[in-house]
């Protein structure tokens, strides 16, 4: 493998797996921690993670992967890792959109409900919010962690 093969795939492996990480630790610490807290706790903990995770350093994660792997299927064209590589693109993909269509909405509105100081009814919010967000982010994490792990078999392949 060459250098630039090495390096594509290297980059792609581990913003893969970083990604996969984060949405691992919401689902294995951050949400059931949430769900022992009050509807306050929830609410404005949630807001404030979704306002200061949007920086330079999540984003070159979260994004990076779609085309670092795009890149890797290029330089690694006709290598046994292929098909590794496109199913973890795949995968990927699917659970980007997931995290567009589903999570981001749903933080958008509960960023919209204000200040939880001012709220009427943050049972309401978080009813709105907490069982759909925590199912779609179990299926982005499993989507995720997929990738990484196909991603990281193609390493060890090529």
């Amino acid at each position: 493998m060459s250098p630039l093969q090495t390096a594509v795939l290297l980059a792609a492996v581990v913003t893969t797996g970083l990604t996969a990480g984060l949405f691992a630790v919401f689902a294995h610490a951050v949400m059931p921690a949430f769900a022992r807290s009050s509807d306050r706790v929830l609410v404005e903990g949630m807001q404030n993670i979704n306002r200061t995770i949007l920086n330079p350093l999540f984003m070159i994660c979260f994004l990076g992967p779609i085309p670092l792997l795009i890149a890797a299927v290029a330089v690694l064209w006709g290598d046994p890792s292929l098909p590794w590589l496109i199913a973890a693109l795949v995968l990927y993909v699917g659970s980007f959109i997931v995290t567009i269509a589903g999570n981001v909405p749903l933080n958008n509105r509960l960023d919209q409900a204000g200040d939880p100081d001012r709220v009427p009814d943050l049972g309401a919010v978080r009813r709105a919010f907490e069982p759909r967000w925590v199912t779609l982010n179990l299926v982005r994490t499993i989507g995720h962690t997929l990738a990484f792990a196909c991603a990281a078999y193609a390493l060890a392949l090529a």
